[in-house]
């Protein structure tokens, strides 16, 4: 198998009511699948390494400003296009499951468990 860029999707913000320390697990969350999927051979990416730093650039004082939300959701429809597939990891989050909408409507392959990600 060829690698894949593949994005990670799973709750960022959602269930945290904003408390930075939560935000922060979540992320963490995020980056230990992304690098799950790298041990299997291939490219992971998570929309907000994109996202968060455009928002700042672009004024964004906190994710949650106007600039920070006109950012990270078209960040990440804009990279779900240019992904191969996208692994979604548990936690509830709508705008992962977002994601996923988007991931279908450009036929990307969804994988739910690291498992099921092939060795590239």
């Amino acid at each position: 198998m060829t690698k894949q860029l593949i994005l990670i999707a799973g709750p960022y913000r959602s269930g945290t009511g904003g408390q930075q320390e939560l935000i922060d697990a979540n992320l963490a969350r995020l980056e230990n699948a992304a690098l799950a999927v790298y041990q299997r051979g291939h490219i992971p990416v998570i929309g907000e390494w994109l996202a968060l730093p455009l928002a700042r650039a672009a004024g964004s004082k906190s994710i949650d400003d106007e600039i920070g939300e006109s950012m990270i959701y078209p960040v990440a429809h804009r990279l779900i296009t240019k992904c191969d597939a996208i692994y979604r990891i548990e936690g509830a989050s709508k705008g992962a499951d977002r994601d996923i909408d988007v991931a279908r409507q450009h036929g990307l392959t969804i994988y739910t468990c690291y498992k099921d990600i092939p060795l590239a």
